[in-house]
């Protein structure tokens, strides 16, 4: 099973100069990533606040939603498999200008939606054809390379590519699928986070962590699997089913499985490890949450922003924080500004998830705190490592 090398010390004593932005897929990605969580969310409160559709193709919390998970969230994954899939097959993936045009592709079906007098039509084609694109890209390594369970991405996300369809025949207006695009879309990006988890943390773990022994069960892996596509085949096919209490549970309970074999108490001394952890306990603690709104005993919306923002927001700031570090040359320690920067985006996730549960604040005033938090912690990673992302790496090597 391949891992993501952590990278080497820094060499040179003059690191190299100029500019290199689409060196690797991580850099244009990852930046784009960065400022769309920053920009998305001011966007996202103002439109709150005022009650202001943000376009006419997108009512308010529906931009919301597609935006978080088919723009941020994508362009997180597209970084992380454009520079993970070269470290697990030995076979470069884009760079240069083909890797500019694809990071492109993704900026255009952001903007488009805003752009007046253009056909629905061009703003539903351009965003979807994001995700095959990817695919065409990732398809030859994937393919040539030897280890096949690497191939289970292409399906991933060719059902991330269904799933945005679904959202789009209602946008034109042909279904009324949206709703299930965006679960599905939700289901399958915890998918990856759970098989990326699977393959990172453990291994970070036994690397930066004296004494520590991350156990691994095969009997622990196949659950997992079994409980969530119990999971997501029931939510998506039989919303209704008595069958979503107990996969819910067992996603939960599994996970949980996962989080006491790899824990060790020295985690809480890397900053850019426990934050990893953390978003691993958000996605413990939203299929605990999604298991008690199925009883009406909690808000469904809280319980899948402790997915949304919790799981997949804690865990990718942490993965994007790590991953340019270690593919940058640099040592794999970030400064006190993202340290803060983790302990502050759990915050908000705590504040989103639970503070409207209370008479301390109202809801608008929650969501306007949590988001501000938001906003402050992709602030500092884009001040932090965007000049990072944009420059070589400091000890020579290609990337």
């Amino acid at each position: 099973m391949g891992v993501i090398p952590l990278g080497e010390r820094p060499a040179p004593s003059s690191p190299p100069k100029g500019w290199a932005p689409f060196a690797l897929g991580f850099r244009p990605f990852f930046a784009l990533a960065a400022l769309s969580g920053l920009l998305l969310m001011i966007l996202w409160v103002s439109f709150w606040y005022t009650g202001v559709a943000p376009t006419r193709y997108f009512a308010t919390i529906e931009w919301h939603s597609h935006e978080m998970l088919f723009g941020f969230t994508t362009a997180i994954i597209a970084g992380f498999l454009l520079t993970a899939v070269r470290n697990w097959t030995g076979i470069d993936t884009l760079t240069g200008k083909p890797l500019a045009l694809l990071a492109l592709l993704w900026l255009i079906g952001r903007l488009l939606p805003f752009t007046p007098s253009v056909p629905l039509w061009l703003i539903a084609l351009t965003d979807w054809l994001f995700l095959p694109a990817l695919i065409v890209a990732l398809y030859p390594p994937l393919i040539k390379a030897e280890n096949r369970i690497n191939r289970l991405f292409l399906p991933l996300l060719a059902g991330m590519a269904f799933a945005n369809l679904l959202y789009h025949l209602q946008g034109l207006g042909l279904t009324s699928t949206a709703q299930r695009g965006v679960e599905l879309m939700l289901n399958l990006v915890l998918l990856l986070l759970i098989f990326v988890g699977g393959r990172v943390l453990p291994f970070f773990t036994e690397k930066a962590v004296k004494g520590s022994t991350p156990k691994f069960s095969k009997r622990r892996e196949q659950w997992i699997y079994f409980t969530f596509i119990i999971w997501t085949l029931s939510e998506l096919l039989l919303p209704q089913s008595w069958l979503l209490l107990p996969a819910a549970a067992g996603v939960a309970a599994t996970q949980a499985w996962r989080f006491i074999d790899w824990y060790h108490p020295g985690i809480w001394k890397k900053p850019i490890l426990w934050v990893l952890f953390t978003g691993l306990l958000w996605l413990i603690i939203g299929f605990l949450l999604k298991g008690l709104a199925l009883l009406d005993l909690f808000p469904q919306n809280l319980s899948t922003h402790a997915l949304t923002a919790g799981a997949i927001g804690v865990f990718t700031l942490g993965m994007m924080a790590r991953v340019t570090l270690g593919h940058t040359g640099r040592e794999i320690e970030p400064n006190s500004y993202m340290g803060l920067a983790f302990i502050l985006i759990n915050l908000a996730v705590v504040i989103r998830v639970f503070l409207p549960l209370t008479d301390l604040l109202s809801y608008q005033t929650c969501i306007g705190l949590a988001g501000s938090l938001w906003v402050v912690c992709f602030l500092i990673f884009v001040l932090t490592y965007l000049p990072i992302l944009m420059r070589p790496r400091i000890d020579g090597r290609p990337g």
